[in-house]
C-alpha cells in the first residue's frame, strides 16, 4: 500500500509487487486554508481523516483482508510544520510548503548560521518553504505554543505516528526541513543549537526503505489493516515520484508538473550548486542524492486559470462528464507556439528556483487586443515549462547528466504539455507504463523493506518500462528558445517593483 498525503488531498493505492498492477486506489480531497496572502495552512485531522477513508475504500474495492497487505510506504508534500505537544495532540494548523510568510525567518537564519555553512550543512540557502524558518516564526508570533512543543514533525510523519505510534521521519524529507546534515545524513546538533531548536523535537532518521514502525491495534480496527502491518520510511512526493518514475540512475532526470513543478535529477555523489539556486537532497536510495529545481505555481496556474475564468469549462465538462483541462488543453492547441508574443511568469505563490523570491507575483506579459482565451491558455502552459527549463539549466551547468527526460506528474496526461517541454528543453519527453507517481514510489519503498526487492534500482526495473515518447519540433524550438530568453530577462527587470508592490501592501494591512 502507498499513501500519498498530497496538497489537495490524499491518494491511496494497492499494488500487486507481482504482476505491477495497480489493484485499487482512492482519493479524499481537503481544504487548504490562507489566512492571509501569502500564507497556507492546512488543519493536519483532515490528513488523517482522508487517510483513513481512503484506506478502507482501497481495502474494500479489492475485496482483499487487512493480513493480504505486506507492508505500507508513505509519502506527501514536503516542508509543512506540524506541531505535537506531550499528549500526541495537534497545536496548530500546519504551515505547509507553499506559505511565504516567513522571509524575516530566512533573514534571521542566514545572519545565525551564515549562509556558506548553511548550504555547507543543509545543501541550500534558507527558503521560506523550509521547516525551520515556519518554527522560528512560530517561536516569534506564538511563544506560548513554542514552550509547549513535544515534536515537529512533517506532513506524512505525523501520518506515520497516527498509523504507529512512532514519531519518525527519513532522510528525503528531512532533508527539506534545513535542520538535517544533508551530506552525513543524519540531524545537525550545530544548526539546532544555533537556531534554540532543542534536538529532542526531532524525530527518529531513517533511511527511506526501512521500517519505522508497525500499524497499531487501534489502527487495525478504525481501518480494517492488520496490526503489526510494518511502515516504511516512505520519501517526501518528490523523491517518492522520482522513484515512482525510475529516476534511480545517473542519466534519467524527471520533469513533474503538480501542483508545484520540479526538475529532479539523481547523482550517486554529493553536488551542491555554491548560489543555492536548486536543492540538494537526501536521495530515498541510500548513498545517494538529488538535485531538485523547484517553481511554486506550476499546475496550480492552470487550475488557477480554470477555477476563475473556465467556469464555461467547468460546466461543459459536467456535461459531458470529462475533465475540464482536456477542453482547455483543446483551446490551448488552437493557439500557435509562443501564444502570438503572449508570456506568462508563474509566480502567483512567490517563486523557489532559481530566484529564491517570495515576493515574485505572476505576470501575463505582451497582451494585446489581438490575444484570445485560446492564447492565454497555452501562454500559462509555456510559462510553467519556461520555469522548469530555468531548472534543468543550472542542473547542466552542475555537470549532471541529461539524457533521458521523464515528465510525470498531471501535466504529463497533457500531450500538448509534454510536446511543449519536449520543445522548450530540446530534449525527448518520455512516460512510463505506470501513473500512479509518489503513491508508486513510496509501495516500491515498502517493497524493499518488506522484502519483496533486494533494493530500489531493483523493484523499478520490475514494474516501470518507457511507454511514449515525444521528439521535440525543430521549428518550435527555435521559436521558444527566442521567448525563453525574454522570459529570463522579465523576473530581473520586475524584481525591484514585486519588493515596491509587497511593501505597498504591507502598508496598507498594517496603517
Amino acid at each position: 500500500m502507498g499513501i500519498d498525503i498530497g496538497t489537495s488531498g490524499t491518494k491511496t493505492i494497492l499494488f500487486d509487487a507481482y504482476n505491477g498492477e495497480v489493484v485499487a486506489s482512492s482519493t479524499s480531497e481537503y481544504e487548504l486554508y490562507q489566512p492571509q496572502i501569502g500564507w497556507a495552512e492546512q488543519q493536519p485531522e483532515d490528513w488523517w481523516r482522508a487517510t483513513v477513508e481512503t484506506i478502507k475504500d482501497v481495502v474494500n474495492k479489492a475485496g482483499i483482508r487487512g493480513d493480504a497487505i505486506k507492508g505500507i510506504g508513505l509519502t506527501g508534500q514536503m516542508h509543512g510544520m506540524v506541531l505535537i505537544d506531550k499528549k500526541g495532540e495537534v497545536m496548530r494548523p500546519a504551515i505547509i510548503w507553499c506559505d511565504q510568510r516567513t522571509s524575516k525567518q530566512c533573514e534571521e537564519i542566514t545572519s545565525i548560521v551564515g549562509r556558506e555553512k548553511l548550504i555547507e550543512i543543509t545543501a541550500n540557502p534558507a527558503l521560506t518553504n523550509f521547516t525551520s524558518t515556519k518554527v522560528l516564526w512560530v517561536k516569534e508570533h506564538q511563544p506560548k505554543i513554542f514552550e509547549d512543543i513535544y515534536k515537529v514533525l512533517l506532513p506524512k510523519d505525523f501520518i506515520r505516528f497516527k498509523l504507529t505510534g512512532e514519531f519518525a521521519t527519513e532522510v528525503s524529507d528531512a532533508s527539506g526541513t534545513q535542520f538535517l546534515d544533508v551530506p552525513k545524513r543524519r540531524w545537525s546538533r550545530e544548526i539546532l543549537d544555533k537556531l534554540g531548536i532543542p534536538f529532542e523535537w526531532m524525530p527518529d532518521v531513517y533511511e527511506s526503505q526501512e521500517v519505522s514502525g508497525y500499524v497499531t491495534q487501534e489502527v487495525s480496527e478504525l481501518t480494517g489493516l492488520n496490526p503489526g502491518t510494518p511502515v516504511v520510511g516512505g520519501a517526501g512526493d518528490q523523491a517518492a515520484g522520482a522513484v515512482g518514475n525510475g529516476i534511480v540512475k545517473p542519466g534519467i532526470v524527471s520533469s513533474t508538473i503538480g501542483t508545484s513543478g520540479v526538475v529532479f535529477a539523481y547523482t550517486d555523489e554529493i553536488s551542491i550548486d555554491p548560489e543555492g539556486r536548486v536543492h540538494t537532497f537526501c536521495h530515498a536510495i541510500p548513498n545517494a542524492w538529488h538535485i531538485m529545481g523547484v517553481t511554486q505555481g506550476a499546475g496550480l496556474s492552470l487550475q488557477w486559470f480554470r477555477n476563475n475564468f473556465g467556469g464555461a469549462e467547468r460546466e461543459l465538462a459536467r456535461f459531458l462528464e470529462i475533465d475540464p483541462y482536456e477542453l482547455m488543453t483543446e483551446q490551448a492547441q488552437k493557439s500557435s507556439p509562443g501564444c502570438n508574443g503572449l508570456i506568462y511568469l508563474p509566480y502567483l505563490m512567490g517563486e523557489r528556483s532559481p530566484h529564491l523570491d517570495p515576493y515574485a507575483r505572476a505576470v501575463f506579459f505582451g497582451i494585446s487586443a489581438k490575444h484570445n482565451r485560446q492564447d492565454m491558455i497555452r501562454s500559462v502552459m509555456e510559462g510553467v515549462v519556461y520555469s522548469l527549463r530555468d531548472s534543468l539549466e543550472i542542473i547542466r551547468e552542475m555537470g549532471v547528466d541529461v539524457s533521458n527526460i521523464r515528465a510525470s506528474g498531471g501535466g504529463a496526461r497533457s500531450k500538448l504539455w509534454r510536446q511543449i517541454q519536449a520543445d522548450v528543453f530540446n530534449t525527448p519527453i518520455h512516460t512510463i507504463t505506470v501513473e500512479e507517481g509518489p503513491a508508486l514510489g513510496a509501495v516500491l519503498l515498502a517493497g524493499v523493506g518488506t522484502g519483496i526487492y533486494n533494493d530500489v534500482p531493483e523493484a523499478c526495473q520490475a514494474v516501470i518500462d518507457i511507454e511514449d515518447s515525444i521528439a521535440p519540433r525543430e521549428e518550435n524550438v527555435a521559436i521558444y528558445d527566442k521567448y525563453y530568453k525574454v522570459y529570463g530577462e522579465l523576473y530581473h527587470s520586475l524584481k525591484a517593483h514585486y519588493i515596491e508592490v509587497a511593501n505597498i501592501e504591507k502598508n496598507i494591512s498594517n496603517p
